[in-house]
């Protein structure tokens, strides 16, 4: 199983990184790495997460960390992370939804 991110999901992921260390670049590091981690994680195990509840798609679920949804698509042979962002917004299907046919 290989592990994609999309263009979306990386430059969300620095955003959150970039946003964190202007405070805090030790926890924004951690809080990173450890997204990654249970990105990796996903390559053993690419159905531990939850189908995402907004969207009732059975092939994009979702892994929470703190308050971070990191939703990644289900494919053949790879697991796609999608897009990653804070717990308290819903995902936006159609931002999802056209990464999917891009891809």
């Amino acid at each position: 199983m290989k592990l994609l991110w999309t263009k979306e999901s990386l430059s969300k992921l620095q955003e959150i990184e970039t946003y964190i260390a202007a405070d805090n670049p030790k926890a924004a590091n951690e809080l990173v790495n450890k997204i990654i981690f249970l990105a990796e994680s996903l390559i053993d195990n690419p159905k531990k997460g939850r189908v995402v509840p907004e969207l009732q798609i059975s092939q994009i679920r979702e892994l929470i960390h703190k308050n971070y949804r990191l939703v990644y698509l289900l494919k053949r042979n790879s697991v796609e992370i999608l897009t990653v962002f804070e717990g308290h917004r819903l995902v936006k299907s159609e931002e999802i939804l056209s990464n999917k046919k891009s891809n």
